[in-house]
């Protein structure tokens, strides 16, 4: 069950930083062949859920998600998400903090635990490499685009 950390400072105020990185619609654009449908409505809050699916026709995966820990950022007060993962086949957390970086931007700290069931755990840490490259390709892209 590897568990990554990623981190990057961008030049954008704390309440933006978050607002790109926390509508979930947004993260099929940033992961390639992932759709994304969120299941409760918005807005967004303690108990939403959603659903992001990867793959392609019958090679798919459902990463379902539950928010457990919902604190947007407050003036120059960092932000907190945390998604538990409650799939049959994709498990763990994700944490999302946003807090204030230098010079007016923000920090973002991405922490993610990810375990596929029935894979075998020598395959942790290719599994660690890949979720690391495309997550942190994901958090880059989010980033960028308004």
């Amino acid at each position: 069950m590897p568990t990554f950390c990623l981190e990057r400072t961008v030049p954008l105020p704390l309440d933006e930083a978050w607002r790109r990185l926390t509508r979930w619609p947004r993260h099929a654009g940033a992961v390639p062949l992932t759709r994304i449908r969120v299941l409760t409505p918005g807005p967004t809050r303690e108990g939403s859920r959603f659903v992001a699916r990867s793959g392609v026709g019958p090679l798919t995966l459902d990463d379902v998600m539950e928010v457990t820990l919902w604190h947007p950022p407050t003036g120059d007060e960092p932000g907190l998400c945390r998604l538990d993962k409650r799939g049959r086949v994709i498990l763990g957390w994700a944490e999302i903090e946003v807090r204030p970086g230098p010079d007016g931007g923000s920090r973002v700290v991405w922490r993610e635990e990810l375990r596929v069931r029935f894979l075998p755990r020598a395959f942790d840490g290719v599994l660690e490499v890949a979720s690391r490259a495309m997550f942190g390709r994901a958090a880059d892209r989010l980033l960028e685009r308004p």
